[in-house]
């Protein structure tokens, strides 16, 4: 069985890419996020993808499998509950929020944005995890993480989120398997 890097190298050598530095490997069936740099794992976290099941077609509300890249960071030096909304800090932390805007899963502290590598399968069209808005980003429902609740998204605690965020750069790949 491959490990992660080499499946990710696999991928990336098919679609005629250079290697990026770094991976963060995402299953879905364990609700874990694996950062690599190179072959050597620096860093696990737990996380909660999508409530429906994963899927790249647009509007599908599922996390989109395959190989990706960090296509933006933001929000970096925004305090730690920032709530986002088209990333764009709103200057509030979720818990000054109403209960009924706490009710929807906020994006919050940091955002990683995801361009798909995969023609027609995570790249283009109806199947574009851009134009669908994927990120990986904190959240204000950390109780859920380590099961499926997002909308498609990777959400982290908003604390390994700052970790992660100040351990990857635009570039880093991201596979996102079953």
């Amino acid at each position: 069985m491959k490990s992660p890097w080499e499946l990710a190298m696999q991928i990336g050598e098919a679609l005629g890419i250079k290697p990026a530095e770094r991976l963060l490997h995402v299953s879905l069936s364990h609700q874990t996020l694996r950062l690599f740099q190179g072959t050597e794992a620096l860093a696990d976290y737990t996380v909660s993808t999508g409530l429906k099941p994963p899927s790249n077609q647009k509007n599908s509300l599922g996390t989109p499998k395959g190989l990706h890249i960090v296509a933006e960071r933001v929000g970096g030096g925004q305090p730690t509950g920032m709530v986002f909304k088209g990333r764009v800090p709103t200057g509030h932390h979720f818990r000054e929020l109403s209960a009924d805007e706490n009710e929807r899963n906020l994006v919050t502290t940091r955002i990683l944005w995801l361009r798909g590598l995969e023609p027609g399968y995570n790249l283009g069209g109806d199947r574009d995890s851009y134009d669908r808005y994927i990120y990986v980003h904190g959240t204000n429902h950390e109780e859920a993480i380590g099961r499926p609740a997002s909308g498609g998204c990777v959400q982290l605690r908003n604390l390994e989120m700052i970790d992660l965020f100040d351990r990857v750069r635009v570039g880093d790949w991201i596979n996102i398997v079953s």
